[in-house]
């Protein structure tokens, strides 16, 4: 059978983003991955090679984004507010080559068998996908009747979430109710070789992350299980955001945030402070409710990204680990995906130096966007 694209891909020039710095370099795709990554790679022996002039680029690898509502999101304004399915074109649009799917507060009319589905679907259409079994609630919503069984013997799934603390649509989770999914997705996560993660929504109840420490204090959980995220919704949730990192923990940013503290901000005050941002990741909540009815739009995570990119004050190379080698090492995928290195999937971004516009997109060694035009339209888009 004949590959459905040229064998080699030859990226040449670009100022590229590896995990020990930055530097310019060429990358040779073969396949589906990367083969080499050097100062200099001669295209004279490669047989069918597509050279692509990276010069005045920066090459990065493709973005990872952990929550997305890939079913739709919404429902809180009853029927008509349900958020139709995420096309590929909108994940491509965003740079992104990886995501993971969650359900979110609507687990009456949207399931995990869907999401699941879907998750399949979009990586049939070219991108790598996972999901999270549950929802808002606990009991939450599984396919096989367990958090364990469902992460251990279902492909896709690599945690729970997003269960939903201090927000008036969760049913308000006891301790002991947080301890359970905590030890489902541990084991789970042993027993599947799989992160295990507990993917935690944090609305803007009084008490903020509180359940959350309280269930730390009073189990002996490894602390890397735990993934709270919207900690930018206001300054009282982000500053206990702050202290789960001083204390060795993640924390997960939404893009495109407005009421609270943007991903800029954030990062500006992380940095004055002299936080690092190893174990900081940041998603969109793409195509989920957004306020006043609308919908969180996945590519704001790369206009985030954007933004943080032009200031002087934020270091590039570190900005950049937070939606690719952060989010990669958290979820147990690294180095297949969040690097530049030889082995490692061809998920490769390179936006110009410039304007920050998408110069070009491949994800697992298919060029998926060029000049900012998608390429690849999922099956039933027009």
């Amino acid at each position: 059978l004949l590959w459905r694209f040229p064998v080699f891909k030859l990226l040449k020039g670009g100022l590229c983003y590896l995990p020990d710095g930055a530097a310019k370099m060429d990358i040779l795709v073969a396949y589906d991955r990367i083969c080499e990554v050097k100062p200099d790679i001669s295209a004279d022996k490669l047989w069918d090679a597509e050279i692509i002039d990276c010069n005045d680029c920066m090459v990065m690898p493709g973005l990872i984004d952990q929550h997305v509502h890939i079913t739709g999101g919404g429902g809180e304004q009853g029927p008509i507010s349900r958020i139709p399915e995420i096309t590929l074109s909108d994940v491509l649009k965003a740079g992104v080559t990886t995501l993971v799917g969650i359900l979110g507060f609507d687990s009456v009319s949207h399931h995990i068998a869907g999401l699941l589905q879907k998750s399949r679907g979009l990586e049939a259409e070219g991108i790598t996908t996972y999901i999270y079994t549950g929802s808002y609630g606990s009991p939450t919503e599984t396919l096989t009747g367990r958090v364990l069984t469902d992460i251990v013997f279902l492909d896709k799934v690599i945690g729970v979430g997003e269960i939903a603390i201090s927000d008036y649509r969760s049913n308000h989770p006891t301790l002991q109710d947080l301890k359970v999914l905590a030890a489902e997705a541990l084991a789970g996560g042993m027993l599947g070789g799989k992160a295990g993660v507990l993917h935690i929504h944090v609305g803007d109840g009084q008490q903020g992350l509180m359940p959350l420490f309280q269930l730390i204090q009073e189990s002996d959980f490894p602390l890397e299980i735990f993934v709270p995220t919207h900690v930018n919704r206001n300054p009282r949730v982000f500053a206990q955001g702050i202290e789960m990192l001083q204390r060795g923990g993640y924390i997960d940013l939404t893009a495109g945030e407005t009421a609270g503290l943007s991903v800029a901000e954030a990062l500006h005050f992380l940095t004055a402070k002299g936080i690092d941002f190893a174990r900081l990741t940041i998603s969109s909540d793409g195509n989920g409710s957004a306020a006043e009815g609308g919908v969180s739009r996945m590519d704001q995570l790369l206009d985030d990204l954007r933004t943080c990119l032009m200031s002087p004050h934020l270091d590039k190379a570190a900005v950049i680990k937070t939606v690719t080698e952060n989010p990669a090492k958290l979820l147990k995928l690294y180095p297949k995906k969040g690097a530049l290195l030889a082995g490692s999937d061809a998920d490769i971004l390179v936006l110009k130096k410039n304007d920050l516009s998408i110069f070009c997109l491949l994800a697992r060694g298919e060029l998926m966007v060029q000049d900012e035009k998608v390429l690849k339209k999922g099956r039933f888009e027009p």
